[in-house]
């Protein structure tokens, strides 16, 4: 499977998550109830002998963690396109472990709940 379907699927999984395209064709947007923790969107990186597609997935992240993130990794990058203190770009290119990115996937969703109703928190907290 595809890293980009990987993350889809596990973007998908997700209670009450749902995907559209409001910037146009090509950036998946995720929400959850309505609320954005999740893009994800191909970005050509080209060169003079091939041409390859590198998927960029925005998280929505807390801004110590979002930093130290950056520093850990070098496929993690202030969110393009996005408030950079809140968010994250991962550049999946294979280099952020596949657990490292569903944790910060949890969080992006968990950060996005908390900051709903108590009844909408609740409803959604008895399907994790």
């Amino acid at each position: 499977m595809s890293i980009d379907r990987a993350v889809h699927d596990y973007l998908m999984a997700k209670p009450f998550s749902d995907v559209s395209q409001p910037f146009g064709e090509g950036v998946d947007v995720y929400k959850v109830k309505g609320k954005m923790f999740a893009t994800l969107s191909p970005e050509k990186m080209r060169s003079t002998q091939s041409q390859n597609t590198t998927w960029w997935l925005n998280l929505k992240c807390d801004p110590h963690e979002a930093l130290m993130l950056r520093d850990i990794f070098d496929a993690v990058i202030p969110g393009y396109h996005m408030n950079k203190q809140h968010w994250n770009t991962i550049i999946l290119d294979g280099t952020v472990p596949k657990g490292e990115i569903e944790r910060m996937i949890d969080n992006s969703y968990l950060l996005v709940v908390k900051k709903m109703r108590k009844s909408e928190q609740n409803a959604i907290m008895l399907h994790l």
